[in-house]
């Protein structure tokens, strides 16, 4: 069967539940309709003996998701319409429900993978990378800050690197991937296609890991976790220190994060650099997607996620006009607020009444 104009193509292949996003032309973006009927799926498939597993891939050469429709994000944010914290709400629902999924819950993250994509697949059981994977959440190069549980795993990553990965925007390919916590296993891509088959035929989560193994290759090195600046430079207090650090470090790695810190809104890094560090001291992945919803809906009220989506996306002259214009035009009050009670109330994902924690990450 198939979902929604086919933008998710829904199936069971021997007793593979299969989930693919289906619009490669981008890059297979996530929109409300899509986290829909991922949602719609997964919840029929915990309830039939005849699924044993998931697999999540997406359509196209290009990569499993290059994240949510920030267009329509950034259209909502514009008309005040209430469709973006509609959708967030959705969506950091399905990513908490993917983590305690019950049954082996397979993402193949290969190539492109940001934001949403990691949403969907960075807090499964069983997560796979390739060669072409690119591994990343860029949201402040857009006015935004890291959700979808983003900030759950990169706060939890080795040492500063997490902070490093937020603040830069950057990506990652495989082997950092792994070290990061973002993956488990690297599979080149063309063994892909086999390990679907073999993932068929498997009859639970013994069967998964082994068909798993058999494909599994050595990733590639890491390259981030070697990096002694980074530990040394992001443990700073605040992010003007950070920059501080990095510029007088003497790597020119560092002093190349700091030009591309300097290049992100400055309210997304500075915002982006306390929910990292209050994620650290929450107990879990619900509790963190709490938290991401409230800064999430305060981003509505920001200037500059309109227009980093507008100098990024829709007329891509890559200058965006920040407002304010500088690290030190931030103030705690300007970050504070992004902690404040979301419009309409919590997930519902923490406290009296939440789900019972699962086995996920």
């Amino acid at each position: 069967m198939s979902t929604d104009g086919e933008k998710v193509l829904v199936r069971v292949e021997g007793r593979l539940g299969r989930l693919t996003l289906n619009r490669p032309r981008a890059i297979n973006a996530l929109d409300h309709d899509m986290v829909t009927a991922l949602r719609g799926a997964l919840s029929a498939w915990e309830h039939d003996d005849a699924v044993a597993a998931v697999l999540i891939d997406g359509a196209g050469e290009r990569g499993l998701c290059a994240g949510g429709d920030i267009r329509a994000m950034a259209a909502s944010a514009r008309d005040r319409d209430g469709a973006a914290a509609a959708f967030w709400r959705d969506e950091y629902l399905l990513n908490e429900y993917i983590s305690r999924y019950p049954k082996p819950y397979v993402a193949f993250m290969d190539g492109v993978v940001m934001g949403g994509g990691v949403g969907v697949s960075a807090h499964g059981s069983v997560r796979i990378v390739t060669e072409r994977s690119t591994v990343g959440m860029p949201e402040a190069t857009i006015g935004f800050v890291p959700d979808v549980g983003g900030t759950h795993l990169l706060s939890r990553a080795p040492g500063e690197t997490g902070t490093h990965l937020a603040l830069t925007a950057g990506s990652v390919g495989a082997g950092d991937a792994i070290a990061l916590g973002l993956a488990d296993h690297y599979v080149p891509s063309a063994r892909l296609a086999d390990l679907a088959g073999a993932l068929a035929g498997a009859a639970g989560a013994g069967d998964v890991a082994e068909a798993v193994g058999r494909y599994t290759g050595t990733a590639p090195a890491p390259t981030l976790t070697g990096e002694r600046w980074i530990d040394a430079c992001y443990s700073a207090g605040t992010a003007e220190e950070i920059v501080e650090r990095l510029r007088g470090h003497g790597d020119p790695a560092a002093a190349a994060a700091a030009d591309t810190i300097l290049s992100k809104s400055p309210t997304s890094v500075k915002v982006t650099l306390e929910a990292l560090r209050r994620a650290r001291d929450l107990p879990g992945l619900a509790e963190v997607l709490e938290q991401e919803y409230r800064v999430s809906c305060a981003a509505l009220d920001s200037p500059d996620f309109v227009e980093g989506v507008r100098a990024q996306i829709i007329d891509k002259d890559r200058a965006p006009k920040w407002v304010p214009d500088t690290l030190a035009g931030v103030d705690a009050q300007d970050v504070a607020r992004h902690f404040r009670p979301a419009p309409d109330g919590p997930l519902g994902l923490a406290g009296p009444g939440a789900p019972a924690a699962g086995g996920g990450r």
